[in-house]
C-alpha cells in the first residue's frame, strides 16, 4: 500500500479511470487539506464548506468518469479550479461577497495556540487576529484572494495562478499592490506591529 501511497497523481488519476477506486481515495487523501483550506478562506461556515468540497469532488468523479479529463500532471491545480468556481457559483446563488468570518469552532489561531497559554497571552492573540482580519476586510477582494492562499495556505504564484485563472505576473502583481495597501491601511490606522 505505501508504494501505491507514492505514486504520481498523473498515474493515480489513470488507475482510478481505469476502475481502482482506492486510487481516488489516496488523491482526496493526499489533497484534501489544502483544498478544504482554500474552501474554508472564502466560505467560513463549516457545512456549506463539507458541501462545496463534497460537490467538488462529485465533479472530479463526473469529469473522469466520462473521460473528459485532459489536465494530466496538474491534478490539484484543475481540482483546486473547480472548487475555486463552486465557491463563485455559492456566492453568486447567494448574492453576498465573501467575508472572511470565523466562526466559534474554528480559528486559523487556534491550531497554533499553545494550551498553556496565559489569561494575558491569549487576549494578545485574539487581538491580533482581530487586526489581521479587520486589516485584511479593507483589502480589493482580488488582493485579498491572493494574499489568503499564499501567506495561510502556503500556495506557490504557480498554484494561484492556476487556481485563480490568472497568469503568474498577475498574480505576483496582485501580491505586491495587497502589500503596498496593507502597509498604508497599518499606517493609516496607526497600528504598531510587534514581534
Amino acid at each position: 500500500m505505501a508504494i501505491v501511497n507514492n505514486l504520481p497523481d498523473a498515474l493515480l488519476v489513470k488507475n482510478y479511470i481505469a476502475g481502482d477506486e482506492q486510487a481516488l481515495a489516496i488523491l482526496i487523501q493526499r489533497h484534501q487539506s489544502k483544498i478544504y483550506g482554500f474552501i474554508y478562506s472564502k466560505i467560513a461556515d463549516r457545512e456549506v464548506c463539507d458541501d462545496v468540497f463534497q460537490d467538488t469532488f462529485i465533479k472530479v468523479i463526473k469529469t473522469l468518469k466520462s473521460n473528459s479529463y485532459n489536465e494530466e500532471g496538474k491534478f490539484l491545480p484543475w481540482v483546486m479550479r473547480i472548487a475555486h468556481n463552486l465557491v463563485i457559483d455559492h456566492f453568486r446563488r447567494n448574492k453576498k461577497m465573501p467575508m472572511q468570518r470565523e466562526t466559534e469552532e474554528f480559528s486559523i489561531f487556534s491550531y497554533m495556540s499553545d494550551s498553556s497559554m496565559n489569561i494575558e497571552g491569549q487576549m494578545i492573540t485574539e487581538q491580533v487576529e482581530e487586526d489581521v482580519r479587520r486589516l485584511l476586510e479593507e483589502l480589493p477582494l482580488d488582493q485579498k484572494e491572493v494574499l489568503v492562499m499564499r501567506m495561510y495556505q502556503d500556495m506557490s504564484f504557480k498554484e494561484i495562478a492556476e487556481t485563480t485563472g490568472v497568469s503568474i505576473n498577475t498574480a505576483l502583481g496582485r501580491m505586491r499592490y495587497a502589500l503596498m495597501n496593507l502597509r498604508k491601511v497599518i499606517e493609516k490606522n496607526n497600528i504598531i506591529l510587534t514581534n
